[in-house]
């Protein structure tokens, strides 16, 4: 085993590694959003899954998933809270009752309203411009496509 060089070492430095960068970014990020989302009575994965279905209502299980980069173990329960909470229904695919088909209710949709003004807070509390923020949101989903395709 040959001896550590410096520029070793400083590779290994917590401040110069990328994925601690991203990950407490993530931290604070998930962080400014919980005020605004407990004024809705949402965590951040379910405020996710509420988007998804904003976009698109009527929708399989597996499609949010996919949608969500989520397995149906960690998305059936975030499921279950929603509908408790009155958000959205379960039910089995009239085609493939092997599939479960997630439609919003009444109060799910009116959720979205008093979601609006949430991404304008977190564009002001980011600091950063709105063209920034773009750059920055496709460099990382280009950089979440290449891991997941590697």
């Amino acid at each position: 085993m040959k001896p550590s060089t410096a520029k070793e070492i400083n590779l290994l430095a917590l401040d110069k590694q990328f994925c601690f960068a991203l990950y407490s970014a993530s931290l604070a990020l998930t962080k400014t959003y919980k005020p605004l989302l407990d004024k809705l009575g949402l965590t951040y994965p379910q405020y996710l899954v509420m988007l998804v279905l904003w976009e698109q209502d009527n929708v399989l299980v597996k499609d949010i998933g996919g949608a969500l980069f989520l397995d149906s173990g960690t998305l059936t329960p975030l499921l279950k809270r929603l509908e408790t909470a009155g958000y959205l229904l379960r039910n089995r695919d009239a085609q493939d009752e092997r599939q479960v088909r997630v439609t919003l209710t009444m109060a799910g949709k009116r959720l979205k309203q008093a979601a609006q003004d949430i991404p304008p807070q977190i564009m002001c509390a980011s600091g950063l411009s709105r063209e920034t923020l773009l750059q920055l949101r496709a460099q990382l989903s280009a950089l979440r496509d290449e891991l997941h395709a590697g």
